[in-house]
């Protein structure tokens, strides 16, 4: 199977399955609140819970990815996916919308992007690093698509007929896509260097300093993506100037990334990580001199930040140490990082209600800390790191 078909393909899953699952709360949490008698704030904290739940379940899968490959578990999810949809369409209550989000949580735990890197990674080995940034340009629009598209099935089907329909749209195409533009991983045996290719011993401590920095980074974008419009509203901009500025974040991702495909994809995986960990700090001391100019400046600093960290999530743990064991690694990563996500919507909002726009200085502070972490971790390139760029 051509790279690029199998490249187009899980970033079309992809996008379906952000679409439908972490993205849906945005534009069905008000509607599912007033359809079961419950509060907003009860939809979302059932919500994070499912965060929580993808979280512990993220090595068990990875697991099963590195043993078996990734083609299986992706099209799982697709499964699992439109069974929790399924669930939310029919939930009469709090009881079932915890028990819908429950699968949905499972579902993210198998088709999100750690489990997709994984895959790429049995595939790939230490060449993935393109294939793993291709996923992540065509995915960056999940929320640009998958947003309108939940509003227009609200307006026309009502939320219950919306979950069905991405339900129908994960059997349909997003489960035969998986199944069949996939192909199968090569028994993990086989999974080393190539030929000729000597692996450098990993830095000590780089898992923890790796989990921390996703941790701390994970933070900030969860509680960007919860808050900033409110914290651009603080800061003095009007409504619509900050929902305007607000929605620059995805094609600032996209923008960055597709940097990464090209100038940057020459330097070392954390090179562009310490880039992307410097971008929202940046951006908000800009925004801090200038004040309300300056929302679209931190807007595009940030997103562009977050849309490398995103590649830099699948790309450092696969450069410093390599392909074999990647996705149980990669699963006990991103579970503080998922937990920090899950929790930064309430965390982070009590910080604004405390201190305003200041609660930019802290989530600046986690990526400076973060930065300062990654400048800490030295890794040299060695001869099989180098063929990951080509």
């Amino acid at each position: 199977m051509r790279r690029i078909v199998v490249v187009a393909a899980v970033g079309a899953t992809q996008t379906l399955a952000w679409g439908s699952s972490y993205y849906l709360p945005a534009i069905l949490a008000e509607p599912v609140a007033e359809g079961l008698g419950l509060s907003r704030t009860m939809v979302f904290g059932v919500f994070s819970g499912s965060l929580l739940l993808s979280a512990l379940l993220g090595p068990a899968v990875g697991r099963a990815i590195d043993n078996r490959g990734g083609r299986g578990v992706l099209v799982l999810s697709n499964v699992v996916l439109a069974a929790g949809l399924v669930l939310l369409a029919v939930a009469q209550g709090g009881i079932g919308l915890a028990v819908a989000w429950a699968a949905l949580g499972a579902g993210m735990a198998l088709g999100l992007y750690d489990a997709a890197f994984a895959a790429l990674a049995g595939l790939y080995g230490r060449a993935a690093r393109g294939p793993i940034t291709g996923i992540t340009l065509v995915a960056g629009f999940a929320s640009t698509i998958g947003w309108p598209l939940s509003a227009f099935l609200v307006a026309n089907w009502g939320w219950r007929g919306t979950c069905l329909t991405w339900a129908a749209l994960h059997l349909l195409i997003g489960l035969p896509l998986n199944r069949f533009l996939i192909p199968r991983a090569p028994p993990p045996e086989h999974a080393v260097e190539p030929e000729g290719m000597i692996a450098t011993a990993s830095p000590r401590g780089a898992m923890a300093i790796l989990a921390f920095v996703f941790a701390a980074t994970w933070f900030v974008t969860g509680a960007m993506a919860a808050h900033m419009p409110r914290l651009l509203e603080i800061a003095g901009a009007g409504s619509t100037a900050a929902i305007t500025a607000a929605a620059l974040v995805g094609p600032a991702q996209v923008a960055a990334r597709l940097v990464e495909f090209g100038a940057l994809r020459w330097l070392h995986p954390l090179a562009s990580a310490r880039i992307a960990a410097a971008m929202h700090p940046v951006g908000a001391g800009i925004l801090a001199v200038f004040g309300v100019p300056a929302i679209i400046v931190f807007a595009l600093f940030h997103g562009a930040g977050n849309g490398l960290l995103t590649i830099a999530k699948g790309t450092l743990p696969l450069t410093i140490f390599g392909p074999v064991g990647y996705g149980l690694r990669n699963g006990i990563l991103a579970a503080p990082a998922r937990a920090a996500q899950a929790a930064s919507p309430l965390i982070f909002g009590l910080l604004i209600d405390w201190l305003g726009v200041g609660a930019l200085a802290v989530s600046s502070g986690m990526s400076i800390a973060a930065l300062l972490a990654l400048i800490g971790l030295r890794a040299e390139a060695s001869p099989a790191a180098l063929l990951s760029r080509v």
